[in-house]
């Protein structure tokens, strides 16, 4: 998929004067973001940039710096570009205005140069499958280093929200064409950790979600249930046996070349069904093949599952406190909770009346709202994906990234 291949309601002479002028404005702004006003929370980011790398090079302060001049929210919710736009004197033509909150959209990520002319790089972003036509306000000095097939790490903006034309944001750290498969292998990380990079694609985000449903109806068909409760080295054993299942699935659809160059390229059965450390300890493990969610573990969760069986071993104590403790971790969704209901839906109301104390407290009436107050992070945005899909030329580099490993 290609992304700023084309100028849409501006003309090119307008995107070239935005351009010329977004160098000032981002200097006017940077200034801004450095005002004594806003001194204790940039010092604050740049201080947890440095103990995170150890120290403060001058890239990643340029970063920092851009990130909270663009995305940092302040505590009334609004960010430093929007408090420079609305103070800004005199004020800014609408055209400008319009630049500079669009620089809220930011697109970090790791390019492939795909080609160069003297004022704009065809960039393809490893993370979102898209392709680029990037600007610089420093014109061809910025660009003059850049090569067809070399990498790049950026940041990059729209030049206004009327055009498929971006720029660059701060600097840009370069790699050689052979540097590919270990950048490679940072993508694929990326995206791992941060499925939301698929929102701006959205055949990426609609093929993910259908890996997840055909991942889940194998599960379904290799267990029966999309939930089991096992002691740890028994999940571990079912998960291998699961993902040693969709492997085999998956290569019996390839001719003999194309299944070769997988199983060479991609992870054992046995790599896959590694169960998190902190989990090899726990007495049970709840292995959860979600539909929304994906595959998910929860340790110790044969304990909850007696206890909505059993309400009466709430006089247990530590019965309770497990549940306590699931309800009050950020890191428990909201769904395991709903999924113990589901199981014991009787017992549910007697459970909670034990736990919180209340005596007139009923699920059907008070549970959502027992949630959103326990766990509102999980409903500030919409649910994404956990399996996250490569494109293809991230897929050829991941390949022979293994290929050198092995």
């Amino acid at each position: 998929m290609e992304k700023g291949d084309s100028l849409t309601a501006l003309t090119r002479s307008q995107v070239d004067r935005l351009v010329a002028r977004s160098g000032d404005l981002k200097s006017e702004l940077v200034a801004f973001a450095q005002n004594p006003r806003f001194a204790r929370r940039l010092d604050a980011r740049l201080d947890e940039a440095a103990d995170r790398l150890g120290f403060l090079d001058e890239a990643t302060a340029v970063e920092t710096i851009d990130h909270f001049a663009l995305q940092y929210r302040l505590p009334d919710g609004s960010t430093v570009v929007e408090r420079f736009v609305a103070q800004r004197r005199p004020p800014l033509p609408q055209d400008e205005r319009a630049m500079l909150l669009g620089w809220r959209d930011v697109v970090e990520g790791i390019f492939e140069i795909q080609g160069l002319d003297r004022s704009t790089a065809i960039l393809h972003n490893l993370l979102d499958d898209l392709v680029y036509r990037v600007h610089s306000n420093m014109g061809h000095r910025a660009l003059g280093k850049l090569r067809k097939g070399m990498f790049v790490a950026a940041r990059i903006v729209p030049v206004h929200p009327d055009t498929d034309a971006w720029l660059i944001s701060g600097d840009l750290t370069t790699y050689s064409p052979g540097d590919g498969p270990e950048l490679a292998q940072v993508a694929a990380q990326t995206l791992a950790v941060h499925p939301q990079l698929l929102r701006r694609n959205p055949e990426m985000l609609r093929q993910a979600w259908q890996m997840q449903a055909e991942a889940r109806a194998d599960f379904i068909e290799l267990f029966g249930t999309d939930l089991l409760v096992l002691d740890p080295g028994q999940a571990q054993l079912r998960l291998r046996d699961y993902h040693r299942h969709r492997q085999d699935k998956a290569l019996a659809e390839l001719d003999d070349e194309a299944a070769s160059r997988a199983r060479d390229g991609g992870p054992s059965p046995d790599e896959l069904s590694s169960l998190p450390e902190d989990l090899l300890d726990a007495d049970t493990v709840a292995v959860i093949c979600d539909a929304t969610e994906g595959i998910c573990y929860y340790g110790d969760f044969g304990r909850l599952d007696a206890l909505f069986a059993d309400p009466a071993l709430a006089r247990d104590r530590t019965h309770l406190a497990q549940l306590r403790q699931y309800l009050n971790d950020d890191s428990v969704s909201p769904m395991v909770i709903r999924r113990l209901v589901q199981r014991h839906p009787a017992n549910a109301d007697a459970v909670f009346r034990a736990l919180l104390r209340k005596p007139a407290f009923t699920w059907e009436r008070d549970g959502e709202e027992l949630l959103r107050r326990r766990k509102k992070n999980h409903f500030v945005h919409e649910p994404l994906p956990s399996i996250t899909p490569v494109g293809a030329r991230l897929a050829d580099l991941l390949r022979a990234q293994r290929r050198h490993r092995r």
